[in-house]
């Protein structure tokens, strides 16, 4: 299996709802590594390392967010590969 890297901005009502503690325990039982934080726009950044089938329930988890939150959007980009973030994944401060 393949390593990709991905970044995910989330957008709609994801802060102060619990999104990052809900990406946390989704990642780690998912076994992915990387991060996320809030930024000051409003959106959440996901940052991940895992298999592609890793990182397509990790989307699937994001577009659906946690019970309060409400996702409008969720943009994908690729992103390089960042080692020290490879074996595991945390809550980062904000941007």
């Amino acid at each position: 299996m393949e390593t990709q890297t991905k970044r995910f901005y989330v957008s709609g009502r994801v802060q102060g709802v619990g999104f990052r503690y809900f990406v946390e325990r989704t990642a780690a039982k998912l076994g992915v590594g990387g991060y996320v934080r809030n930024l000051f726009d409003g959106r959440v950044e996901v940052y991940v390392i895992g298999e592609a089938e890793q990182i397509d329930s990790l989307r699937n988890a994001l577009r659906r967010g946690p019970r309060m939150a409400v996702v409008h959007r969720v943009d994908e980009l690729d992103a390089e590969l960042l080692q020290n973030y490879a074996n595991a994944f945390s809550i980062e401060g904000n941007e």
